[in-house]
């Protein structure tokens, strides 16, 4: 998985970066189809705003949180890409095990 990280009017640290880096990992323990990752950190006012966009094969998964503190955001950030990947890997596995409930083209009515 590529990770990239951009800041805006924040000052993109080394231990802030490891700490993404690190937490973005154990995204690919549920998925290792993730091809790319970009991950926005935004500070506004008291608002510390995270965003990301992961692109798996058949979707764009995008996730933001804000918080009080930059780390908090990350993580909650984290939960929200986490809970959309889970159910994107669970629609796909559906779709290829015939699991969709298709009604009949035509019906026969018997009356």
């Amino acid at each position: 998985m590529q990770l990239n990280v951009t800041g805006h009017q924040i000052d993109l640290t080394d231990s802030l970066q490891l700490y993404i880096r690190g937490k973005f990992q154990k995204l690919e323990r549920h998925s290792d189809q993730i091809t790319q990752t970009h991950v926005v950190l935004n500070i506004e006012k008291l608002s510390h705003q995270a965003e990301a966009t992961a692109h798996v094969p058949g979707a764009e998964l995008f996730a933001n949180a804000k918080a009080s503190d930059m780390y908090v955001a990350i993580d909650q950030l984290l939960d929200k890409l986490d809970r959309q990947l889970i159910k994107h890997k669970e629609k796909t596995a559906a779709r290829h095990n015939g699991r969709n409930n298709r009604l009949p083209n035509h019906t026969i009515s018997l009356i």
